[in-house]
């Protein structure tokens, strides 16, 4: 289970939804108020104007005095407003009030504008004004101010409908949303379910549940059905492998227990010596198998960690073939040895590399006497094309074309195991492996005039400043 400090995928997916859909509605609410204070003002201030052009069209001159011809019916008709008050004043350019509302003055100076619209006090009350300047028939200001309430009213109006029902919907949404969301993960949900019921030795595809899926559950759980088939499939090659290796492991043992039992049952000394020699064979498989074990062991780790780097392939062949001389020799095996002066540069890895050129030397010594003759084996290095060739040629009696794909299988074994008794099958697997981690290639074909076998290995080649 996830710890419970994380969010769920629900909660995000709400959240990365309804986050962008409320800060629209905040922005479109804004735009709409914005708007709606605009021409709403507009409109009350087109009105105000209407009556300020009114009263001046009623100013006259008398006696050369301007006068205001308006009745005082005729006044508050002309002003009348259901809802508002409405004020006015006329003044002349050296501030004296000609008619109106006493102390309804605007505070800015005349700047030369014929309209303008501002705010304006009287006492206590705040009142949106308009200010009318006029030339004709005398110089003169007429101010109309109205007061607010009714234009903030009906902006609050504009407001409560134009926000409140985008809310509702908004909140409308994120329920539907929330049963969407719920629904599209219940696969996912049904596929943590399963995956957590699962024993552990259970490694069987997951089956497909009854909830509407999507291509991406289908898609994650098909990767997790090919996790699992890997997983499987490591884990039976394991299985495998370890009964192998027990099987194969279990005969040298035994053979070793019983030549100690049969010594020690023994009196004669020269028993004893060829009990002691055949722990010392048993010993020395055993001992093989499990430097082949750990041989293949190395390639798998090699796989993900393995480094390619530059390497004088000649020098370290003529080091290996030194190391195996004094081998050969007890054996009475010829070993000799061409092109390994030269410096030929690979990329290749060390360790991968002398295990791939040891396991061919010891199946060419193991495999490679011929029924009659001096048993001869020899390394040649040269260059090949684009590529270099790694040879090791034995004169023994070889491996049958039929039979040469099938011995690089693990556990694989030719009629040299059965009439030596000897060997695991795993020599020339672990070269192919080796070889193939280095990007190269191991060939099997005849020795010279037909006989014998030999076992190459084409590596791409690299060129290195020495």
């Amino acid at each position: 289970m996830p710890p419970p400090s994380l969010p769920s995928l629900r909660s995000r997916l709400l959240r990365n939804v309804l986050g962008p859909l409320l800060l629209t509605w905040l922005l479109g609410t804004l735009v709409v108020v914005t708007v709606a204070h605009l021409f709403t003002q507009r409109a009350f201030d087109r009105a105000m104007l209407g009556d300020a052009h009114v009263l001046a069209s009623r100013i006259e001159l008398r006696n050369g005095q301007p006068v205001l011809n308006m009745s005082s019916a005729e006044l508050r008709t002309a002003l009348y407003d259901q809802q508002e008050t409405e004020y006015y004043a006329i003044q002349l350019p050296d501030g004296r009030q000609l008619a109106g509302q006493p102390g309804l003055a605007t505070a800015s100076p005349d700047d030369g504008t014929e309209v303008r619209f501002e705010t304006l006090h009287l006492g206590a009350l705040e009142l949106r004004g308009v200010v009318l300047a006029r030339s004709a028939p005398a110089p003169m200001r007429v101010i109309v101010a109205l007061t607010t309430g009714s234009r903030t009213a009906l902006l609050n109006q504009l407001i409560a409908y134009a926000a409140l029902p985008q809310l509702v919907l908004l909140f409308g949404l994120a329920v539907w949303l929330q049963r969407r969301i719920r629904g599209d993960l219940a696969p996912v949900q049904s596929l943590q379910a399963s995956v957590e019921q699962r024993d552990a030795a259970d490694l069987t595809p997951l089956s497909p549940g009854t909830s509407p899926s999507t291509r991406e559950v289908d898609g994650l759980a098909a990767a997790i059905n090919r996790l699992l088939a890997r997983i499987d499939e490591g884990v039976r090659a394991q299985r495998e492998f370890a009964g192998t290796v027990a099987h194969e492991l279990r005969t040298p043992l035994a053979g070793m227990r019983a030549a100690a039992e049969y010594g020690l049952a023994q009196d004669d000394p020269q028993r004893w010596r060829e009990q002691l020699q055949a722990v010392l064979q048993g010993q020395q498989r055993a001992s093989r198998l499990v430097d082949q074990l750990l041989a293949l062991a190395l390639a798998d780790e090699a796989q993900n960690s393995r480094v390619l780097q530059p390497l004088d392939l000649g020098r370290l062949a003529r080091e290996l073939v030194l190391q195996f001389l004094a081998r050969a020799d007890k054996a009475g095996v010829e070993l000799g040895a061409s092109g390994l002066e030269a410096r030929i540069w690979v990329l290749a890895d060390p360790a991968l590399l002398e295990g791939l050129l040891a396991n061919l030397l010891d199946n060419a010594l193991r495999y490679g006497r011929p029924a009659s003759g001096k048993p001869m084996l020899s390394v040649d290095l040269a260059r090949e094309g684009a590529g270099v060739r790694l040879s090791v040629t034995d004169n023994g009696p070889g491996i049958a074309p039929n039979q040469r794909t099938a011995l690089r299988l693990r556990w694989a074994q030719g009629s040299a195991h059965q009439r030596l008794g000897v060997g695991a099958g795993l020599g020339l697997s672990i070269v192919e492996r080796y070889a193939e981690l280095m990007q190269a290639r191991l060939s099997l074909d005849d020795g010279p005039q037909g006989q014998g076998l030999r076992a190459s290995v084409l590596f791409p080649s690299a060129e290195f400043a020495d």
